[in-house]
Formats: structure tokens, sequence, C-alpha cells
């Protein structure tokens, strides 16, 4: 399914949201607090969302949980936004069916992480991505490259090696090179993402399509008007946004995981009731809380 808000330049949007993935109390799949969350995420400035990505906690959540959530966000804002499904895990056959699934439930693509832990070489890189994407049958891919996590790094042959397909057209970049970046942008024709919060503004200077955010469960709003300033060529009020954000992305990105702050962020603006987490990840301590707290006031995203 096309998403409503696709262009060339950007495919899959331009603020993107990492979403986190509510869980009840015992634990449990939140579907209602996850409508709550995607709604407010679009209503305050968000054009697209990424499910069941690493800040929704994926490698915890079911291949059934991970269907039900992705129904459940494009019953809420599948129509005003681009709904993109995380699909990528360091299994290949598990990651066709979750690719198959997203493109049964009407996502509008799929974000295709690199296959972490195993460490696998390009040749298997390239095969995993091609897999993936056939899978989805005609949606659109990003991948996304992120070798702190993942343990290797996408080759720029690899990258070449794909150019020509059809379905994979952008890359989140977690991989902080600027200018490999505007390389592969130049020879590749790939859409780039910024996946690391505190390089939004250099990203997007370079030219890349839109970021895939972290800080944004608060600050979406904010990171819409400085991709509006850049677009609009007013780079000083671009800066002055970045500048502006600092407290909030330190206290949210600097700390702790990023899924444990986002949903403390979000319980102190009110948009989830509680920050249950799913293990490995705690849910925030009460110093991390203030910590989030503080940076947010900082920023003026959250009123004393």
């Amino acid at each position: 399914m096309t998403s409503p808000l696709a262009t060339e330049a950007a495919p899959f949007g331009r603020v993107l949201t990492a979403m986190v993935t509510p869980f009840t109390r015992e634990g449990e799949l939140d579907l209602d607090a996850a409508q709550k969350v995607a709604s407010y995420l679009v209503d305050h400035g968000n054009d697209g969302l990424v499910i069941s990505g690493t800040t929704g906690e994926s490698p915890t959540t079911t291949v059934a949980e991970d269907g039900r959530l992705l129904t459940a966000v494009l019953e809420a804002v599948g129509d005003r936004a681009t709904v993109v499904a995380g699909v990528g895990t360091n299994d290949t056959r598990h990651s066709v069916e979750l690719a198959q699934q997203a493109k049964k439930a009407g996502a509008h693509g799929t974000l295709v992480v690199t296959p972490y832990y195993s460490k696998p070489p390009q040749s298997g890189l390239l095969s995993h991505f091609t897999q993936v994407a056939r899978a989805g049958d005609d949606l659109p891919v990003m991948l996304y490259d992120i070798p702190g996590r993942s343990g290797v790094k996408i080759a720029d042959e690899t990258y070449l090696a794909m150019a020509d397909d059809p379905q994979i057209i952008a890359m989140k970049d977690a991989v902080g090179d600027l200018n490999r970046g505007s390389w592969l942008m130049n020879e590749t024709g790939l859409k780039i993402y910024s996946g690391d919060d505190p390089l939004n503004l250099p990203w997007l200077a370079m030219g890349a399509s839109g970021i895939v955010s972290v800080v944004a469960h608060a600050a979406s709003r904010q990171y819409a008007d400085m991709v509006a300033a850049v677009d609009a060529g007013d780079l000083p009020t671009a800066r002055a946004i970045n500048h502006h954000l600092l407290p909030a992305v330190s206290a949210m990105m600097n700390h702790t995981q990023g899924a444990i702050t986002a949903k403390a962020a979000l319980q102190l603006l009110g948009v989830l009731e509680h920050r249950t987490m799913r293990d490995p990840l705690p849910e925030a301590t009460e110093d991390e809380v203030a910590i989030v707290r503080d940076g947010l006031m900082a920023s003026g995203l959250l009123e004393s």
C-alpha cells in the first residue's frame, strides 16, 4: 500500500519517530495505548512512524504481536502518516515472515536492520536484504545501518550492488560518517534518513530526506520546524532549534537506552500511563526520569 504522503524526495516522510511499544503493567501488549501514542505523535508533527524497531523493543515481541501492533497503528493513523514496519532480525527466514506479514497488514514500507550479532560477510548481507525485500512484494525498503549495535557495517560495494533494486530505496544511517553518506546519496541514489538524533541537523543540511528519531517522542513539532527551516534555506533558524533541543537530546540519548527514556518522556508528557519495559530492558529509575524531566524542561518541551 502506498503511503498517503510519499514523495520521490522523501518516500517515507520527513519526520519519523521510532515509536515505543506500550505494554500493560503486566507486560502485555497494550494496543489502546499504542494507538494513543501514534495519534499523539502524528498530531504533533510526525508524518511517519517506524513500528517494531529497536526502540519498539522488537527483540522481545512475537510475530503475532508485531502484526497486531502494526494493524492497530495503521487503523489509528495510516491515512495521514507513513507507517513503516520494522522487520529486520538476525534470521533471514524470520525477517521474511515479518515482511510478508507487513505487506498483508497494509504497511507503507519496511525497515530492515543489518543482521546483528552474527556479523555476516557482505555477501550474506546482500542476500538477506534482497530476500526480505522480495518477501514484502512491492513495499519500499529502508535499510538500517547501525554497526555499533549490529557489529557489521554495510560496505560501499554492497550499497552499489543494491543501487538498481527498485524496492531498496533508502537507508537509515547510524554510522555517523557524513562524507560517506553524501557519497552514497550521489553514487547510489539512495535516500538517507538520519538515525542519530545528535546528527539530525547536519544530515538535513547534507541533503538527507528526513529523520528517524527517538527524541521526536517529545520534540516532533520542533523537528518538523527544523526540517521546514532547512528546506527554506533558513539555517540560522534551524541552528537555533537544534541548539534549543540539545538538553533534551542529551537527556534522552546519553544516559541509558533510548526506549527507556522515550517511555519516561511520554509518561512525563501524560501520553503514557506508565513506562513498563520488557526484560532485558528495565524501566527508567527515578533518577533517570529526573534527568529526562530536566532535559525536557530545559528545551521547553515540558512545563514546570
